[in-house]
């Protein structure tokens, strides 16, 4: 499985796709112009990758903005981890947030509260 390595611009994060290491980052600002068309290519890459998953799935969710189109697209993405993760896969998400960034504790703390599967909030220093 190809990986997918997407550069990050002012409107989209950069990603970083492995199946081979089974890590997972997505990094940035998420306000594309079409969340749909924008975040489609991960989730059907995770549909793929969920068939023959790594032992442990490694995530790492650094955003600093998304807006509400990206925050459906990004609940699809974590959906189809967490059905990795019901199959008896080992699956860590690593939710990142500035210090000082309340909002963005409660986005991941929110995700967490949806979704059956583990949920490490990390406060990084800005």
């Amino acid at each position: 499985m190809d990986p997918i390595k997407i550069e990050g611009t002012r409107k989209t994060p950069e990603v970083r796709f492995d199946s081979e290491t089974g890590m997972i980052e997505i990094e940035g600002r998420s306000i594309p112009e079409n969340s749909i068309e924008f975040y489609k290519p991960l989730v059907d890459w995770l549909d793929e990758y969920s068939n023959n998953p790594t032992k442990k799935t490694v995530v790492n969710i650094k955003l600093e903005y998304f807006n509400t189109s990206s925050s459906k697209c990004i609940l699809d993405v974590f959906k189809k981890l967490e059905t990795i993760f019901k199959n008896e896969q080992d699956v860590v998400i690593n939710w990142y947030y500035e210090e000082d960034d309340e909002d963005m504790l409660e986005a991941g703390e929110d995700y967490q509260s949806i979704l059956k599967i583990p949920f490490k909030m990390i406060e990084m220093e800005e």
